[in-house]
Protein backbone atom coordinates (compact mmCIF):
# COMPACT_ATOMS: atom_id res chain seq x y z
CA UNK A 1 0.00 0.00 0.00
CA UNK A 2 1.27 3.41 -0.92
CA UNK A 3 1.87 6.38 1.29
CA UNK A 4 2.45 9.79 -0.27
CA UNK A 5 3.43 13.01 1.49
CA UNK A 6 2.50 16.30 -0.16
CA UNK A 7 3.84 19.66 1.02
CA UNK A 8 2.01 22.79 -0.10
CA UNK A 9 3.93 25.94 0.90
CA UNK A 10 1.02 28.34 1.22
CA UNK A 11 -1.53 29.68 3.67
CA UNK A 12 -4.99 29.18 2.23
CA UNK A 13 -8.11 31.20 2.90
CA UNK A 14 -10.24 30.05 5.79
CA UNK A 15 -13.84 28.94 5.79
CA UNK A 16 -14.93 32.43 6.85
CA UNK A 17 -13.22 33.89 3.76
CA UNK A 18 -14.97 31.36 1.53
CA UNK A 19 -18.38 32.06 3.06
CA UNK A 20 -17.87 35.79 2.54
CA UNK A 21 -16.76 35.23 -1.07
CA UNK A 22 -19.91 33.20 -1.72
CA UNK A 23 -21.97 36.23 -0.75
CA UNK A 24 -20.41 38.22 -3.61
CA UNK A 25 -22.31 37.95 -6.88
CA UNK A 26 -22.21 39.85 -10.13
CA UNK A 27 -24.77 38.41 -12.50
CA UNK A 28 -24.00 34.70 -12.79
CA UNK A 29 -20.43 35.10 -11.50
CA UNK A 30 -19.68 34.01 -7.94
CA UNK A 31 -16.44 35.09 -6.25
CA UNK A 32 -16.44 31.96 -4.06
CA UNK A 33 -16.32 29.64 -7.06
CA UNK A 34 -13.49 31.62 -8.64
CA UNK A 35 -11.57 31.46 -5.35
CA UNK A 36 -12.07 27.70 -5.05
CA UNK A 37 -11.01 27.04 -8.67
CA UNK A 38 -7.84 29.16 -8.28
CA UNK A 39 -6.89 27.39 -5.05
CA UNK A 40 -7.47 23.97 -6.60
CA UNK A 41 -5.13 24.88 -9.46
CA UNK A 42 -2.53 26.08 -6.95
CA UNK A 43 -2.78 22.77 -5.03
CA UNK A 44 -2.53 20.71 -8.21
CA UNK A 45 0.96 22.14 -8.85
CA UNK A 46 2.18 20.11 -5.85
CA UNK A 47 0.32 16.83 -6.44
CA UNK A 48 2.30 13.81 -7.63
CA UNK A 49 1.41 12.23 -10.94
CA UNK A 50 -0.01 9.02 -9.53
CA UNK A 51 -3.35 7.22 -9.59
CA UNK A 52 -4.48 5.62 -6.34
CA UNK A 53 -6.93 2.74 -6.74
CA UNK A 54 -7.51 1.86 -3.08
CA UNK A 55 -9.42 3.94 -0.54
CA UNK A 56 -7.28 6.44 1.35
CA UNK A 57 -6.97 8.10 4.74
CA UNK A 58 -5.70 11.66 4.88
CA UNK A 59 -3.59 13.24 7.59
CA UNK A 60 -3.44 17.03 7.36
CA UNK A 61 -0.86 19.05 9.30
CA UNK A 62 -1.49 22.79 9.10
CA UNK A 63 1.48 25.03 9.88
CA UNK A 64 0.19 28.55 10.57
CA UNK A 65 2.19 31.74 11.14
CA UNK A 66 0.44 32.24 14.48
CA UNK A 67 -2.61 31.12 16.46
CA UNK A 68 -5.01 33.85 15.31
CA UNK A 69 -7.36 31.71 13.19
CA UNK A 70 -9.75 29.15 14.66
CA UNK A 71 -8.86 25.55 13.87
CA UNK A 72 -12.09 24.77 12.01
CA UNK A 73 -11.70 27.97 9.99
CA UNK A 74 -8.23 26.83 8.90
CA UNK A 75 -9.15 23.29 7.91
CA UNK A 76 -12.73 23.34 6.60
CA UNK A 77 -12.16 25.12 3.31
CA UNK A 78 -8.83 23.40 2.67
CA UNK A 79 -10.34 19.92 3.02
CA UNK A 80 -12.83 20.74 0.27
CA UNK A 81 -10.39 22.24 -2.22
CA UNK A 82 -7.65 19.67 -1.59
CA UNK A 83 -9.92 16.66 -2.02
CA UNK A 84 -11.51 18.18 -5.13
CA UNK A 85 -7.99 18.82 -6.51
CA UNK A 86 -7.11 15.13 -5.95
CA UNK A 87 -10.06 14.18 -8.14
CA UNK A 88 -9.44 16.87 -10.76
CA UNK A 89 -5.78 15.79 -11.07
CA UNK A 90 -6.80 12.13 -11.43
CA UNK A 91 -5.07 11.00 -8.22
CA UNK A 92 -8.42 9.70 -6.93
CA UNK A 93 -11.44 8.61 -8.94
CA UNK A 94 -13.83 10.47 -6.62
CA UNK A 95 -13.83 11.99 -3.13
CA UNK A 96 -16.79 10.08 -1.74
CA UNK A 97 -17.08 7.55 1.07
CA UNK A 98 -15.68 4.72 -1.07
CA UNK A 99 -12.48 6.61 -1.85
CA UNK A 100 -11.84 8.59 1.36
CA UNK A 101 -12.17 6.56 4.56
CA UNK A 102 -11.42 9.46 6.89
CA UNK A 103 -9.02 12.16 7.83
CA UNK A 104 -7.17 13.62 10.79
CA UNK A 105 -6.01 17.17 11.42
CA UNK A 106 -3.07 18.47 13.40
CA UNK A 107 -2.12 22.12 13.83
CA UNK A 108 1.25 23.71 14.48
CA UNK A 109 2.85 27.15 14.34
CA UNK A 110 5.80 27.95 12.07
CA UNK A 111 6.16 31.71 11.51
CA UNK A 112 8.96 31.26 8.96
CA UNK A 113 7.47 28.56 6.72
CA UNK A 114 3.66 28.35 6.81
CA UNK A 115 2.39 25.36 4.86
CA UNK A 116 0.09 22.38 4.73
CA UNK A 117 1.52 18.86 4.79
CA UNK A 118 -0.83 16.07 3.76
CA UNK A 119 -0.08 12.38 4.02
CA UNK A 120 -2.26 10.27 1.73
CA UNK A 121 -2.21 6.63 2.74
CA UNK A 122 -3.93 3.79 0.93
CA UNK A 123 -6.01 1.45 3.08
CA UNK A 124 -7.29 -2.10 2.62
Amino acid sequence: MRRVQIIIPHIFPGMNDFIEANRTYSGRWNKGNSMKQADQRRIMEYLPEIRLKRPVRLHYVFYERNKRRDLDNISGYFHKVFQDALVQAGVLENDGWRQIRGYRDDFRVDPTFPRVEVTVEETK
